[in-house]
């Protein structure tokens, strides 16, 4: 839609730019392409006008997917989505990476691991104890944790003063980030539907 618009005639660009996109689309569906007598422009508006109308059903298939999928959830999980930083979005996640890999989850570590966030050896030789997260692991389960330790800490305190008190320590950011999300992988592994 922005692409059309940075192309539209002048005065179907003019009242097109510096839109946001739900402004953008809200004004593509009020687009009439026949009170248009340039082809060009009516051409324009009527692919406007259609992009828009996918995106608006778009939007309400996803919000009714959404409450459906947090109706499943609350049923299986309600602990999960209790924790601090847990949301639906996670919370599917990372049920769903428990739910394919059942056999797989037999400790909190394995767990961990097949989230992408087991420490292992940085390197070969005497590295000093550095670790750093595996490359491997459920790639969706892996963001969901790090969405949730993203969220702590730009709302929750505690998780503000460790990262804090970390890097004071000499730990890069990056370094917290991990840790937190292996802390976090524990946190959540207690609250999984394990069969």
């Amino acid at each position: 839609m922005r692409h059309l618009g940075y192309t539209a005639p002048e005065q179907l660009r003019c009242r097109l730019e510096g839109l946001s996109v739900p402004a953008l689309v809200a004004e593509g569906t009020k687009l009439r392409p026949t009170r248009s007598p340039d082809p060009v422009t009516a051409a324009t508006k009527a692919s406007l006008s259609s992009l828009a109308h996918r995106v608006e059903a778009l939007d309400h298939e996803l919000a009714e997917l959404d409450q459906r999928i947090e109706v499943l959830l609350e049923a299986t999980v309600p602990e999960l989505l209790e924790l601090f930083g847990v949301g639906p979005d996670t919370t599917a996640a990372l049920v769903m990476a428990a739910g394919d890999n059942p056999d797989r989850l037999h400790s909190e570590g394995a767990w961990a691991h097949l989230c992408g966030v087991a420490p292992v050896p940085a390197g070969s030789g005497k590295t000093n104890g550095k670790v750093k997260a595996h490359d491997g692991g459920d790639r969706q389960a892996n963001s969901a944790l790090w969405r949730i330790v993203m969220v702590r800490i730009a709302h929750d305190p505690e998780t503000q003063l460790y990262l804090d008190r970390r890097v004071k320590e000499g730990k890069t950011k990056h370094e917290v980030i991990r840790i937190l999300k292996r802390y976090v992988a524990r946190e959540v592994y207690r609250y999984l539907p394990r069969g």
